[in-house]
């Protein structure tokens, strides 16, 4: 109902507007809702090119779950945080998290920035924050959460009707990267194809793309369906 919170089907209705190319205030009179709630919806769940209803849903549904599950404070030894934690224990952790990622290839700062949203209660962190933190420029920062964007592993939000960013990890993090890696797949699969097209199927060069092509396409789709599999699975277990 108008005022409400937003249901599936207004989730997919939204979705369908977009696909359309329709704009917010239009989508909004088609729900009976403000243009605002549109927007937020849309802009907190990955922007109008990315906008999908039921990963939106599954997130709202995770957000509405941990503020109503917050654990009841208890007392605390002297010199932890609010849970009994030395501080060390995060920052030790952090760091070899952060070490790790670096492995797998993510840029250095990139790397840092992930592991802190990771071991951060509330898996958020303000450029500012993540400046002193890091004890580094917010340029470098800037492009850290630039890489970060672009993978889909984390999100931005405005922090408290400040002017501020606020950036969020949360559970579906690496559903939306892999996604977008599955995609990535998609695109130099398809292009490997017309390689191989344009310097024919039958030649060298041509075999080697098309083996390459089979590969990347053979594991995108894996990649999203394995995906999907697990989205469901959270989806089942309430999350």
């Amino acid at each position: 109902m108008p005022g409400g919170r937003l249901t599936p089907e207004d989730r997919r209705r939204i979705a369908m507007g977009l696909a359309q190319g329709l704009g917010y205030a239009e989508i909004a009179r088609s729900l009976g809702r403000p243009t605002s709630t549109v927007s937020r919806e849309v802009t907190r769940n990955g922007g109008p090119g990315d906008y999908h209803a039921e990963s939106a849903h599954a997130a709202t549904v995770v957000r509405s779950r941990r503020r109503m599950a917050r654990p009841r404070k208890a007392e605390k030894p002297s010199g932890t945080d609010e849970y009994g934690r030395l501080p060390e224990v995060a920052g030790a952790f952090g760091a070899e998290l952060a070490e790790l990622f670096a492995r797998t290839g993510v840029p250095k700062m990139a790397a840092g920035v992930l592991a802190r949203l990771y071991v951060a209660d509330s898996g958020s962190a303000t450029a500012g924050e993540l400046v002193n933190h890091l004890r580094v420029s917010p340029a470098t920062v800037s492009a850290a959460v630039g890489y970060l964007e672009g993978e889909r592993l984390i999100r931005r939000e405005r922090d408290g009707g400040t002017r501020r960013d606020r950036y969020f990890i949360d559970e579906f993090a690496w559903y939306r990267a892999t996604l977008a890696n599955a995609r990535a797949n998609e695109e130099l699969a398809a292009k490997a194809r017309d390689g191989a097209e344009a310097l024919g199927a039958q030649t060298p060069a041509g075999h080697r793309l098309l083996g390459m092509g089979e590969f990347l396409e053979q594991v995108g789709l894996d990649m999203a369906r394995s995906a999907e599999r697990w989205r469901v699975h959270l989806g089942e277990r309430g999350m």
